[in-house]
């Protein structure tokens, strides 16, 4: 298993990703002939949850439009959002097996439960490829960020905020993400691997789902139990939760915020980090994600095994299928340093979008107009 070092900046941390944690990642090439198809091929694409809001703004119209361009408008994408139902989402997969899609891009709920309609879609003649998070099963491949490093990035960006004079003793409340996401865990595993023996974690929670609400539930007994002005920071696995977490704060009485974590670059914890109420998130850049997997998709299905291998560089494992072709996609972190070198930059949003007459004073301390 490779590991990278992780240089910290003041402004900005990038990470080129390894595959690590739950994912080994070595360097291999395909080893199975793909069937070749025509453009007018059907790619099923299976969406976890809607509290997120990048799957519907940013990951579906991404992928639609690349698979329009790559087939000449001939090819599809029949598409569904499980609203982090697992039971829901086995049913919409094999609703997409029943109707005979040609590919499937799944971001799965539960891992582990939708390993065996990953099954009857091989069975079926379906490649099934892993979006954004792993899925167990006989998957022909996987793309995602590097999720260990993601957490890693939080952590090291939370001490960046605490400061060398915090100490071990400073207190920390952790909001981890949902127990059936295998992300989650790879992501509290990074966050951990640069918190350990540097702060002291006071409360730790697995936050059902991811939803905010829950989020928002469980800060309200950290609170209780540790009193808010001895949180030193919150540790949020994503921006949704710590949307939630910044609620509880305030609700508490609160006025300024401690050092909050984030991931996803959601526009309103943009906003909040220009506000000052969140500290950084993880910038993920979703078209380079979104893209590649209609690509993979397509050259798996047209048998177009050369670009196939250029586009799956390395080889990942899971608990039930080993030497997965797989690509890691790059990511940073976004403070209010960076924000129009990242989101800006790469046209996620507009000044104008971020920058609306309640956070019009705050972007104009930062330079944003």
């Amino acid at each position: 298993m490779r590991r990278l070092a992780i240089v910290v900046a003041a402004s900005t941390m990038i990470l080129p990703l390894a595959g690590c944690g739950a994912l080994s990642a070595t360097r291999g090439s395909s080893d199975s002939a793909s069937p070749t198809k025509g453009n007018d091929v059907t790619v099923g694409l299976l969406l976890p949850e809607t509290a997120n809001t990048r799957y519907e703004k940013f990951d579906y119209p991404i992928i639609k439009a690349k698979v329009d361009s790559l087939t000449g408008q001939q090819g599809k994408v029949a598409y569904a959002n499980a609203g982090a139902d697992a039971a829901k989402q086995a049913v919409q997969m094999q609703k997409m097996i029943d109707d005979r899609v040609d590919v499937i891009l799944l971001d799965a709920v539960d891992a582990h439960g939708i390993a065996g309609e990953v099954r009857k879609a091989k069975d079926a003649g379906i490649p099934v490829i892993a979006y954004d998070r792993p899925s167990e099963g006989p998957v022909e491949a996987y793309i995602s960020f590097d999720n260990e490093l993601v957490g890693e990035l939080q952590g090291r960006s939370l001490l960046e905020a605490l400061g060398p004079g915090a100490g071990s003793s400073a207190k920390i409340v952790m909001m981890n993400g949902a127990l059936t996401d295998p992300n989650a865990k790879q992501v509290k595993q990074g966050a951990l691997a640069a918190l350990s023996g540097k702060v002291t974690v006071a409360a730790s929670f697995d936050t059902k789902d991811w939803k905010p609400e829950n989020a928002e539930a469980n800060m309200d007994r950290a609170i209780g139990d540790i009193g808010k002005d001895d949180i030193a920071a919150v540790y949020s696995a994503n921006d949704g939760m710590a949307g939630g977490i910044v609620k509880a704060l305030h609700a508490a009485g609160a006025v300024e915020m401690p050092p909050i974590t984030g991931q996803d670059a959601e526009l309103q914890a943009v906003q909040r980090i220009v506000s000052g109420d969140q500290y950084m998130t993880v910038y993920k850049p979703y078209p380079d994600e979104a893209e590649t997997a209609a690509e993979m998709a397509l050259a798996k299905l047209q048998g177009k095994d050369i670009q196939f291998d250029a586009l799956t560089p390395d080889r990942v494992n899971s608990p039930t299928t080993k030497g997965i072709p797989a690509q890691l996609v790059q990511v940073s972190a976004m403070t209010k340093s960076n924000i129009k070198s990242t989101v800006i930059a790469d046209g996620i949003y507009k000044v104008s979008d971020i920058c609306t007459s309640q956070y019009k004073a705050d972007c104009d301390a930062l330079g944003l107009r």
